[in-house]
């Protein structure tokens, strides 16, 4: 029963990372080293500089239902610590071979005490600074059923870069580092403010294009940094919580920020950065999860009501900042304009004639002028109208019109690229791009570091946190962006964009495509929409949706066109 028990508080390495941590930052350390092997499979070792475990109380420290965590006079329901001392380590020691080594400030010498599966071992002494250490060898090594369903050890690594980065965005005061073997795997010191912590997390972008969030509300501080809704993700896992300094995961408050940014980002979007919460003891239950991870509040709605006016407020008076981008060969941004070059040949026209569009529209006299792209395969003929707010392509079809958007459609192009062929073309950087990744990026390069050659990035390390970009990939004329390898890195932790296939490799390569096609918002050219559409077109019925599923074009045909305008008889 024990080992069944405390399954429900380690669930694998990162979860043992988190409990150590909590009890680190509860005795009052302010430097805290993680060393791992094998991804925490053969070795979690937590090491800090707190107050330290008197000699005399380490025995009660691995007892079950023992801690020195709580006011014997307070009450119980207002728990101002991360956790109970006792139950972690009791827990960890069930399931592991653990090894506990604490010296507080008065004592000469730190006391040693040895568990393994749960049957506590002799006491002795050994020489260490005031802190603690707790190592943890072979995970799960007498419940090899629960062991069988860990993951890689580079994806176990992964999980225990993304715990300390929760941990280190709650507490950003403590330095944090991160080791495996005899290399620095991540360093997180601590941070002169908040937003310097988001940014070492998040991507220096941040401290750019984010805005603070403070408020009060009945026995709530809120105070925090999110980015602007140009940051905004295409997964919700770049937006954390801490409440009273724990790192939590909070569904309603996430919901809430969400519905403050409704109409500043799209459905598919999420917005991204760190809040803190300041909560009075008594409004908050953090024991409704084994693992701490979840808490409830009193009053729950109210708090995310207060919480979504507070960042509404704070988006609305952050200024946006607005990029110019124009091209003497593409179209504007706006449908049935055109910019002017500054010299040469006038480009060719936006769009046909009125008459030219017309004769499209019928059926019996389809035309093909030299910017329609020619009919083949089961698609039909589209004559190219325009283009709206550099997004929408408009086009002719042979029984209506075709709202096409201009991001999904390049995405699906190079998507099958990839996965035909496994690879794009490069594009060598005039000056290499130096790029800072967090230590679940550097994690997630060296996991996926085939793919990521293969699609086109080369990337070498040019210092503990700081890599250099020498290529980027390049499709059809176009390259990417080389602050998108961050981007992928941080889709890449947890596997990659959602796909219609829901394989790995899949899913890499829709994260890929999607940095490597034409974007919405950039301005592209007739003839090199056309490319993609052709390239579109050679790809069966069923692949008219972008890898993540959306659609690449929408038909409004030409009887509802008529009905709209009351012509149903004609």
């Amino acid at each position: 029963m024990e080992r069944i028990a405390a399954g429900e508080v380690v669930e694998r390495p990162a979860s043992v990372v988190k409990e150590l941590l909590e009890n680190a930052l509860d005795a009052g350390a302010r430097t805290v080293t993680v060393t791992i092997d094998d991804g925490g499979l053969q070795r979690v070792e937590v090491s800090d500089d707190g107050e330290g475990i008197p000699d005399s109380e380490l025995g009660l420290a691995v007892e079950r239902h023992a801690t020195s965590k709580l006011d014997p006079d307070g009450p119980v329901e207002e728990i101002g610590t991360l956790g109970f001392r006792g139950e972690a380590l009791a827990a960890i020691g069930a399931v592991g071979r653990l090894r506990l080594v604490s010296r507080p400030p008065d004592a000469e010498a730190a006391g040693v005490l040895t568990v393994e599966g749960g049957q506590v071992g002799p006491r002795s002494t050994a020489g260490r600074a005031v802190g603690t250490t707790v190592e943890v060898r072979d995970l799960f090594f007498n419940t090899p059923a629960r062991r069988k369903f860990l993951k890689s050890p580079v994806a176990e690594q992964l999980e225990v870069l993304r715990t300390v980065e929760r941990v280190y965005l709650a507490r950003p005061d403590v330095s944090f580092r991160v080791r495996s073997g005899d290399r620095d795997l991540a360093n997180y010191p601590a941070a002169a403010s908040p937003r310097d912590a988001a940014a070492r997390v998040l991507g220096p972008a941040l401290l750019r294009e984010s805005f603070d969030v403070t408020g009060t509300a009945p026995g709530v501080v809120v105070s925090g940094v999110l980015g602007r809704p140009a940051t905004a993700l295409a997964h919700s896992r770049g937006l954390f919580f801490a409440v009273n300094g724990r790192a939590v995961e909070a569904r309603a408050l996430a919901q809430a920020v969400r519905v403050a940014f409704g109409d500043y980002v799209p459905r598919s979007r999420f917005p991204v950065g760190v809040l803190r919460l300041t909560v009075d003891l008594d409004r908050v239950d953090v024991n409704v999860h084994p693992t701490k991870r979840e808490v409830r509040f009193v009053r729950e709605r109210d708090l995310a009501d207060q919480l979504r006016t507070m960042v509404r407020s704070a988006l609305q008076a952050t200024p946006t900042v607005a990029e110019s981008r124009e091209s003497p060969r593409s179209f504007s941004g706006r449908a049935g304009t055109e910019p002017q070059p500054s010299g040469g040949a006038p480009p060719s026209p936006l769009r046909p004639s009125v008459r030219g569009a017309q004769r499209s529209l019928m059926p019996e006299a389809v035309t093909h002028p030299a910017h329609e792209v020619p009919a083949r395969g089961p698609h039909p003929s589209l004559a190219l109208l325009g283009c709206l707010d550099a997004m929408y392509w408009l086009a002719a079809s042979e029984d209506g019109l075709v709202l096409i958007d201009q991001h999904a459609a390049s995405e699906r192009v190079v998507y099958e690229r990839l996965r035909a062929r496994s690879t794009l073309g490069r594009q060598a950087l005039v000056t290499p791009y130096l790029v800072t990744l967090s230590g679940a990026q550097r994690a997630a390069l060296e996991q996926h570091d085939e793919f990521v050659r293969h699609a086109g990035f080369e990337v070498e390390r040019f210092g503990p946190e700081t890599h250099r970009v020498r290529t980027v990939p390049a499709y059809r004329g176009r390259t990417v962006r080389p602050e998108a390898l961050g981007e992928l890195l941080t889709e890449l932790v947890d596997g990659g964009r959602p796909t219609l296939p829901d394989g790995l490799e899949e899913r890499t390569a829709a994260s890929v495509a999607c940095h490597a096609a034409i974007r919405a918002g950039d301005v592209v050219t007739r003839e090199e929409f056309a490319t993609v559409l052709e390239a579109l077109r050679k790809l069966p019925e069923a692949s008219y949706a972008c890898p993540h599923g959306r659609p690449i074009q929408v038909r409004i045909p030409r009887g509802r066109i008529d009905r709209w305008f009351l012509r149903s008889g004609t």
